[in-house]
């Protein structure tokens, strides 16, 4: 959609059928009008396509990090209109207001009439954005897939924003949000037994830490956490960015960007506080089972496949999948690019398993086989 809200413009139409032409060329093309050589890092492959998106971004975008929130969140939202493509058909679309003790936009997704044997579940989705940028917009090609293929109603929410809003800020609204829809599910037309939690990047966090504090604070608690490459550790550096952190597409800049805003500074307590770093928490054991998403050259590979670990440890059900190729963001861009949308496709049919049928609404992480990653 526009910066307005009223539809993609002209020149981002033409965008979006650029990047899908682009997409569909032989990868042995894609790599040599990408002006490189195949990227490969630590035993990762870069898929061809994605190294020649990232070519034609990084002749076109300005660094983030150099812009005013409001300046990159514009340009996000650009971005977003070109990968978007057309809508995904489901059964409706509209939009809602979540009272809450600060009111919050959301919007609900309903998928196809339910089969008979009961409602459909409920996924409760965050969008990602660093917590800078990101909304209802942004991320509305992605939810629409995943209500689709998911068989689930999912609700999205447009939670406060740093830096005008800092940490805990988008926590208390992902908290508020959780409480809301446990509470309306039912008027949603959804079955109030099976709600579940999901978001990418910074909406991944969000998702683990709701799910941790409401399985302490007296709930009503989750019944799936869907981590997608979710942020898990902001108080130190992993190997993955290190090795990821430059030239694909999220950067080492971004993300130090994100935590001063966010948190205040680099290193100070609120790095440390497990609401912004969910892989620090005391006791991860009795939480939701878990399905996290991480992708092969991603700076945030390593942290989301730690918190994956953790969970397993602690005796919560969890399965990992990292998606080999794939640079972080990639739910964004199934509009345009088909291995994209593929894993869309299997990230919401990993959900649909693992929140089974109205006559089994405790989920169970077997529904889903664990992907090896490597080492």
């Amino acid at each position: 959609m526009g910066d307005e809200g009223s539809g993609p413009t002209s020149l981002e139409r033409f965008g979006h059928g650029l990047a899908r032409a682009l997409a569909a060329l032989p990868p042995a093309v894609q790599v040599r009008l990408s002006g490189r050589q195949q990227v490969c890092i630590d035993g990762e492959t870069l898929s061809p396509e994605m190294q020649l998106m990232l070519a034609l971004l990084e002749r076109r975008q300005q660094p983030l990090e150099t812009l005013a929130p409001s300046d990159a969140r514009r340009k996000r939202r650009r971005l977003a209109a070109v990968f978007a493509g057309k809508p995904e058909p489901i059964g409706s679309v509209r939009d809602v207001e979540i009272d809450a003790t600060v009111p919050l936009r959301a919007r609900h997704y309903e998928p196809e009439p339910a089969e008979p044997g009961g409602p459909h579940p409920l996924l409760l989705f965050f969008h990602g954005g660093g917590f800078m940028y990101g909304d209802l917009d942004t991320h509305d090609g992605a939810c629409r897939l995943l209500c689709r293929h998911s068989g689930a109603h999912l609700l999205a929410v447009d939670y406060r924003l740093a830096p005008e809003h800092p940490f805990p800020a988008a926590v208390e609204d992902a908290r508020a949000a959780l409480r809301w829809a446990c509470a309306h599910a039912g008027e949603l037309g959804a079955d109030p037994a099976r709600i579940g939690v999901a978001g990418d990047s910074a909406g991944g966090n969000l998702a683990a830490v709701v799910s941790q504090l409401a399985a302490r604070d007296g709930g009503p608690a989750p019944v799936l956490q869907l981590l997608i490459y979710p942020a898990t550790d902001c108080s130190r550096r992993r190997r993955s960015r290190e090795l990821f952190g430059e030239g694909l597409f999220l950067t080492d800049a971004h993300m130090t960007w994100f935590e001063t805003s966010y948190l205040g500074s680099v290193g100070n307590a609120n790095c440390h506080d497990p609401r912004a770093s969910p892989l620090l928490a005391s006791d991860l054991s009795g939480l939701a089972p878990a399905f996290v998403v991480t992708a092969g050259l991603d700076p945030l590979r390593d942290e989301g496949e730690d918190y994956a670990d953790a969970l397993r440890a602690a005796g919560t059900p969890v399965a990992l999948r990292r998606f080999p190729g794939f640079i972080h963001g990639f739910i964004s861009a199934a509009g345009i690019s088909r291995a994209c949308r593929d894993a869309l496709v299997e990230i919401a049919g990993a959900a649909r398993g693992m929140l089974g049928s109205p006559a089994r609404a405790e989920v169970r992480a077997a529904a889903v086989e664990p992907t090896p990653t490597a080492a």
